[in-house]
């Protein structure tokens, strides 16, 4: 029998979850989506001919290997991948002359460990893995790290939203977020039903942070809205700033989640990322809470998809928990298991990253080129984007430390402010499509990271090739945006 009557859904706007439609995200947000419909334009013969640029340059994300920027994968990464995903290349009589011998190596011991990439490994991560992930941590701190305690994750997001789904019990709970911040937290709070509890970066100070206004905050929040703040979020190397935090600042953190109670999330994806160590380092959390002998609980992120590697695609990522409960412990390896494991080749990434070729291997001078030449390609492009954003009207930036993005601040005429409210937009989000309509350039406005009232910026990665003729076409349409709505 056929039922023509039409049945109501059972999932609409208004049936589904809250917290759901709460979610924002901005780096994939309007401008991404249009630009994506520019993009599909571009390739129509008919239609390319009415846009006033010859393709989108995608800034909006640090997706180093996406289609326009073209980074290239890191060579032993891709030989070791190759072989683990088809493993009758080890036996092949020609495996002599297609991969080098510390590929081959490091491949079969993999194989071993993990049997095959198309199975499921332990929920937290292949054991074998994870040691690894804890020599790592061990020698670039001096502190030991338990393999047990260490989760292998599909990219540093999901170990992100793990602990979060741990930690929120109340809707009264309250997280403290850095602004401006990666919108993964805002999302991932609204989400959980949690409460963003924001503190503010000092732009004028090169983004540092004042513990003694973040007690304050603490304070007020609890007194004014029964907010009971039970983490606090840190971004080091900063994104979007691309602020490196001192040491000091993150010894005062540290003070102020021990006096106040606090989980400490720290989100260290960028700490190869470092363009000036000699003036400010890269520091782990984990390491200034073993310094200062903390009890605290401190959970620390890491991933495959920044740094040098930029495998943003494979999904690898781990986390550390540092001071937590053994029960605690328990349940969070419980949540790990509902999903039940993190893709294999994301964990053979995490692996690589973690053990890179050694000094006097086959494929250390060649890895050494290639991670040298990324690492200095962001340098450069960051101190040129710098430089040239600075000197135009209206523009003010800080030298990004670390990371991959520049995050300049915007003087925008009044004429303009009007303009965006007329046209039910932010200031920022209207600058930044105006940009995607004159030059096809792709970048997130401020407000999408959060920003001071009355303050307007955007982000741009620093992985675009050519960054000279990029500077030169942001400046251009800068220039003549000023121009069009001048008071």
């Amino acid at each position: 029998m056929v039922i023509s009557q039409p049945r109501q859904r059972v999932l609409t706007l208004e049936s589904m979850n809250e917290n759901a439609r709460k979610v924002e995200y901005a780096v994939r947000g309007e401008l991404a989506i249009k630009s994506d419909h520019y993009r599909e334009m571009l390739k129509d013969e008919a239609k390319r001919k009415t846009l006033p640029f010859k393709e989108i340059v995608t800034c909006n994300i640090g997706n180093p290997q996406q289609e326009g920027l073209d980074q290239k994968p890191l060579t032993f990464l891709r030989q070791v991948a190759a072989l683990t995903e088809y493993p009758p290349l080890l036996d092949s009589p020609h495996a002599a002359d297609l991969f080098p011998a510390d590929a081959r190596a490091r491949a079969a011991e993999l194989l071993r460990e993990t049997g095959s990439v198309g199975a499921y490994s332990h929920s937290k991560g292949v054991p074998f893995i994870r040691r690894s992930v804890a020599e790592f941590i061990e020698a670039r701190d001096g502190y030991p790290a338990d393999p047990e305690h260490i989760f292998l994750t599909a990219g540093a997001s999901a170990g992100v939203g793990t602990l979060l789904n741990a930690l929120i019990a109340k809707p009264t709970d309250g997280v403290l977020i850095p602004i401006p911040q990666y919108p993964l937290y805002t999302a991932s709070l609204a989400l959980y039903g949690a409460r963003p509890v924001p503190y503010y970066l000092d732009e004028s100070n090169n983004w540092a942070l004042n513990a003694d206004a973040i007690r304050q905050t603490i304070k007020r929040e609890r007194s004014e809205h029964g907010t009971v703040t039970r983490a606090l979020v840190v971004i080091n190397p900063g994104n979007p700033t691309g602020g490196v935090l001192s040491e000091q600042n993150m010894q005062d953190l540290v003070h102020l989640a021990v006096d106040e109670n606090l989980v400490i999330f720290a989100d260290e994806v960028y700490q190869a990322n470092v363009y000036d160590p000699s003036h400010r380092p890269f520091v782990s959390f984990k390491k200034v809470v073993c310094d200062m002998g903390a009890d605290v609980e401190l959970v620390s992120f890491h991933s495959i998809s920044k740094g040098v590697t930029g495998e943003c695609g494979r999904r690898g990522g781990y986390f550390e928990l540092v001071g937590f409960d053994s029960d605690v412990l328990e349940e969070v390896y419980k949540l790990a298991s509902v999903n039940l494991c993190p893709s294999l080749s994301g964990q053979i990434g995490v692996d690589l990253m973690v053990r890179p070729p050694k000094e006097g291997d086959e494929s250390y001078p060649l890895w050494k080129e290639e991670t040298d030449a990324i690492f200095n390609s962001y340098k450069t492009r960051s101190a040129v984007l710098h430089k040239k954003l600075n000197e135009l009207e209206g523009i003010s930036c800080n030298p990004a430390e670390g990371a991959m993005y520049i995050f300049p601040k915007l003087t925008l005429p009044k004429k303009a402010i009007e303009a965006a409210k007329k046209a039910g937009k932010s200031p920022d989000a209207f600058y930044c499509l105006a940009l995607l309509d004159a030059e096809g350039i792709c970048v997130v406005p401020g407000d999408g990271f959060g920003q001071e009232e009355g303050t307007h910026h955007y982000r741009t990665t620093n992985l675009v090739p050519g960054v000279d003729e990029y500077a030169d076409r942001l400046a251009r349409f800068h220039r003549d945006f000023l121009e069009k709505y001048k008071d």
